[in-house]
């Protein structure tokens, strides 16, 4: 029980695992827009808008810098970790996204005549910038209120 407690009493974790929660949440929302039907598979799926990514390493290193100090070798750890995470989402991620769109078209006009069947790449592996402002800002507004329901209520 006690460890319940201590779990539920980390600002850092609570901050982290809502803003994860919500750029899930708003991805099955979004594609309910988009696709016109409810698939709940989203929630568990990487890329698309609000980046995840982005939300869990901004609130991490946002909640770190409120908690112990934006001076302090983790905070600037933690900065540097969502620094990659973020690059890495819209350059690597994003380009063998893109080169999995192309050789899945390739595959398509190479066996069109459904002799050979070929399981195709995952498109969706990283984010277009603006995905990942939206995720880090999502981020950002969400651990100030849960800063605020902990420290400042």
């Amino acid at each position: 029980m006690t460890l319940i407690i201590d779990l539920l009493s980390n600002f850092t974790l609570i901050a982290v695992a809502v803003s994860w929660f919500l750029a899930q949440t708003l991805k099955v929302i979004i594609y309910r827009r988009e696709e016109g039907c409810w698939n709940l598979l989203h929630f568990l799926e990487a890329g698309g808008m609000p980046s995840a990514h982005s939300a869990t390493v901004t609130a991490l290193t946002l909640s770190i810098g409120l908690s112990i100090g934006f001076d302090t070798a983790l905070f600037t750890t933690c900065f540097v970790f969502a620094l990659i995470v973020m690059y890495d989402a819209t350059g690597v991620r994003r380009a063998a996204g893109k080169q999995a769109e192309l050789l899945n078209k390739i595959v398509d006009d190479i066996y069109s005549t459904g002799k050979v069947r070929i399981e195709k790449l995952k498109e969706l592996l990283g984010h277009d910038p603006i995905e990942v402002f939206a995720g880090a800002s999502l981020a950002v507004f969400i651990t100030l209120i849960v800063f605020y329901v902990y420290f400042i209520r």
